[in-house]
């Protein structure tokens, strides 16, 4: 039990450090915006963790991912609401993909590709749309004081949809595509 645990442990810190990497490489990070907004690999690990970890894997890799942000200087705070929507609970939220870790292991175990890859997708949009929901009321806030004459709901939305659509389809591709081809990344689990 205490292998497993700290195999959990281990697991969780190099997936959070990856998706720091993956979120820090130039040539793997497309910004979108200048406030922040990026079309990036860096909810990949995330996910690898809760589809293989479940809940609590995928709560805790998200929540440190945000914090990381925070710790190394990256994230973009300009108001003490919007940073904790932008951060620390928009990456946790991608966690909940977690809840679907039983139905993913279940159909790749069973090699049951449809099933598989429609569970993969729906965790993914799970977080992904969790996440642009943090986003989104942390975008209201934030321009609320920059936008004259536009609509703040309608910017926010835009805005950030504007990169967590694609960010979802290359989630949801690259999650399938690494699951599918290392089936043995989703076979240790709590």
């Amino acid at each position: 039990m205490q292998s497993k645990r700290t195999l959990f442990l281990i697991e969780i810190a190099i997936f959070t450090a990856l998706a720091l990497a993956l979120d820090l490489l130039p040539f793997l990070s497309f910004k979108v915006w200048a406030q922040g907004g990026s079309i990036s690999f860096a909810m990949i690990p995330i996910f690898i963790v809760a589809f293989r970890w479940g809940l609590k894997g995928g709560l805790l890799a998200g929540f440190l991912y945000g914090m990381l942000q925070i710790a190394t200087g990256t994230a973009w705070i300009a108001h003490p609401v919007q940073g904790a929507l932008d951060y620390p609970v928009a990456f946790t939220v991608l966690g909940l993909a977690g809840l679907f870790a039983p139905a993913v292991q279940s159909a790749l175990k069973n090699d049951n590709t449809k099933r598989f890859i429609g569970m993969v997708t729906l965790g993914v949009l799970v977080g992904v749309l969790l996440r642009f929901v943090a986003h989104y009321l942390a975008g209201v806030v934030f321009f609320e004081s920059l936008i004259d004459g536009m609509n703040i709901w309608m910017y926010s939305l835009v805005y950030n949809g504007s990169y967590l659509l694609p960010s979802f389809f290359i989630n949801v591709l690259a999650v399938s595509f690494l699951f599918n081809k290392r089936p043995s990344l989703v076979a240790t689990t709590a």
